[in-house]
């Protein structure tokens, strides 16, 4: 049994939630967001929130029955709050700036790297040597900030690159004479 999946999703007050076949739409005040589950689960709205059940237990419609409640709650969270991703920039000369819906990055390139920010998604630059993405959808606000950051990933000698906020970086001791 699922623990994960016995629990209904909770609709706090202002988000709404409807149900069609197996597509759940879930609107809130950052905008409206829309999950597929699979046909291994039963979608339904109470008066808890919405409910997902397995249908029969198959081990695939087990799998599907707690990664489906997760999706919808993560569906919840981007229309409540909204997803956040924080970089920094460490290296001399290293910095960021957005002109328009461009992100332009000065990385110790021959040239500046222009990074253009999809729909759906807001990147700040509120200092030159950090860059906050955010949006409602959490696996397009982590691809943003993780190809951002692949433009020059943090090396271990000096620590100089893009990095997560929270990210630790293992430091390497650089040559003995």
């Amino acid at each position: 049994m699922s623990r994960i999946g016995k629990k209904p999703v909770e609709l706090p007050s202002g988000v709404t939630a409807s149900v069609s076949g197996q597509t759940v739409e879930i609107k809130g005040p950052k905008g409206v967001r829309t999950f597929t589950a699979t046909d291994d689960v039963t979608l339904t709205v109470g008066d808890n929130g919405v409910e997902v059940k397995p249908r029969g237990m198959s081990k695939r419609a087990r799998q599907q029955w707690g990664m489906s409640r997760t999706q919808i709650g993560n569906c919840v969270t981007g229309v409540t709050e909204g997803f956040k991703k924080e970089l920094e920039i460490n290296g001399v000369g290293y910095r960021a700036s957005m002109q328009g819906t461009v992100l332009k990055l000065a990385l110790g390139l021959s040239h500046d790297v222009e990074y253009q920010v999809p729909e759906g998604i807001t990147v700040t630059a509120p200092k030159p040597t950090e860059i906050i993405v955010e949006g409602i959808d959490q696996q397009v606000v982590g691809q943003v900030a993780a190809n951002i950051r692949q433009y020059r990933k943090p090396e271990p000698y000096k620590g100089k690159g893009i990095k997560y906020k929270d990210e630790y970086i293992f430091r390497k001791e650089g040559k003995k004479k």
